[in-house]
């Protein structure tokens, strides 16, 4: 492994999955961490996330030579600001944010020189729950799950094959693609998603003549599955929502013009639309099963972990 000192700056899910997870197979690499909640840097360090939680984010990164941002999208800028001055000028400056076209362009805005010299190349790993904070991390939780790394025109080659070789060594399989490819894929396979869960579960809490004991009471499968989608942390979808707008505006667009397809079968009784559009969509699901990136058990293998 390349780098010797990982800095990680932000120790929730994904930052505390990341710390355990260079804990348990790269045992050689010393690590750093930082959050700017002093809960949850006590209770990183009672959970050994790291091998050490500082006090700043300039202390974490002094002797970092890679670092990497597990804050909310809107709040990269700022935090990559604060460690400006402290950064190493070898250092790799990475994320696991969900929008790399507005990430890649605050980072770059922060650290100028870093920017010049190739070294901000943006990651997001696919994977997470809806779970949040220094208790949700797991050291497995990137197996066998893709991490899209978007690397500029102009990234350091040396340090691109370095990142990947990070991330496998996590567990996880890497993809190359383009920051604006990588946004309007997520915005199907992610952000959308979570906006409809978020709707259908506020609209069922809202509705008058249902009361809210009644719709926890009587959930059905596929309204406790949204309901797990839905519970995912507000802070970071706010910004997920505000930072890649166009194309989850686009997105929702598609959606609605479908949407609008399927009121008017039913509306009509044209059957066979819909038996035609749920078997398309039934083929997808098993298609994930197949690629191993869901389990067909009951819980989706969610009892593994937590």
């Amino acid at each position: 492994m390349s780098f010797q000192r990982i800095a990680i700056i932000g120790l929730g899910l994904l930052g505390g999955s990341i710390g355990l997870a260079c804990k348990a197979y790269l045992p050689e690499v010393e690590t750093t961490g930082y959050d700017r909640d002093p809960a949850t840097r006590k209770r990183a360090a009672e959970r050994g996330l790291v091998g050490h939680v500082c006090e700043t984010p300039q202390e974490a990164a002094r002797q970092a030579d890679l670092v990497i941002f597990c804050v909310p999208p809107g709040a990269m800028g700022d935090a990559a600001r604060e460690i400006a001055e402290a950064l190493p000028a070898g250092a790799l400056v990475s994320d696991v944010g969900s929008c790399k076209q507005s990430i890649a362009r605050a980072l770059a805005e922060a650290l100028p020189n870093h920017r010049a010299g190739g070294a901000i190349i943006p990651a997001h790993p696919v994977a997470g729950t809806e779970n949040s904070g220094p208790d949700a991390g797991f050291a497995e939780l990137f197996h066998n799950r893709w991490c899209i790394v978007t690397p500029p025109e102009d990234a350091n080659l040396t340090l691109l094959t370095q990142l990947t070789t990070f991330w496998e060594a996590l567990g996880a399989n890497v993809e190359l693609m383009s920051a604006q490819h990588h946004d309007l894929v997520l915005a199907v396979t992610s952000h959308l998603p979570h906006l409809i869960a978020y709707t259908i579960v506020g609209t069922a809490s809202d509705l008058e003549e249902v009361t809210r004991s009644e719709v926890i009471k009587y959930s059905a499968g596929g309204f406790r599955d949204f309901t797990r989608i839905a519970a995912s942390d507000p802070t970071m979808w706010r910004d997920v929502f505000l930072s890649n707008k166009e194309a989850v505006l686009e997105m929702l667009q598609r959606f609605t013009e479908d949407l609008t397809a399927l009121q008017r079968a039913i509306r009509v009784g044209d059957g066979q639309a819909l038996f035609d559009h749920f078997a398309r969509t039934r083929a997808i699901r098993r298609s994930i099963i197949a690629e191993g990136q869901d389990d067909a058990r009951p819980d989706f293998g969610r009892g593994d972990h937590r």
